[in-house]
């Protein structure tokens, strides 16, 4: 039985709740746990991009601006927020690396969300070196990479315009 089942063949025990049924279950404990709490499991995807074909649509469509640790690609997704992605390549080191470089620079965006235009879809590819280097001056290269390279989106500015407390004069009573 064990041998038929490990090559593709049916397992009796599936519906019964035996050895196989409990991949089944854990599965669905976790589907449930989602639910439970009240996220949505594409809530956590809000404000990044995730797909293949979000990226390629940067990539070709967006602009290009680099500094000494980061390169970031950029282009107007016509939202009120901004949305980033990350691409940290095995050239940069193992994973552990890889992951280290990932975590500093979420953190930078997470902690400077208000410094970068809204309105863009956002890619950073980060250097070797960002792994290593201290994180005040990592952080304020990329936030100044980003200020000063995407320009504030029409989105942004026409929200702006709405709120920005300029009322008109009242005209001359006829």
């Amino acid at each position: 039985m064990r041998r038929a089942a490990g090559k593709g063949g049916t397992n009796s025990h599936a519906s019964s709740g035996g050895p196989s049924g409990l991949s089944g279950a854990s599965g669905l404990s976790a589907s449930l746990k989602l639910r439970d709490c009240g996220v949505r499991p594409d809530a956590r995807r809000r404000g990044r991009l995730v797909r293949g074909a979000e990226f390629d649509a940067v990539y070709r469509n967006g602009r290009r601006r680099s500094s000494r640790q980061f390169t970031v690609f950029f282009a107007s997704n016509g939202l009120g927020e901004s949305r980033f992605g990350m691409s940290v390549g095995r050239a940069l080191g193992g994973a552990v690396v890889r992951n280290r470089i990932r975590r500093r620079v979420r953190e930078i965006l997470r902690l400077d969300r208000g410094e970068i235009p809204s309105g863009w879809d956002i890619i950073v590819h980060p250097r070797e070196s960002v792994a290593g280097a201290e994180f005040a001056p990592l952080r304020e290269e990329l936030i100044a990479l980003l200020r000063n390279s995407i320009p504030v989106s029409a989105v942004s500015q026409s929200g702006e315009q709405g709120s920005g407390g300029q009322t008109p004069k009242p005209g001359p009573a006829s």
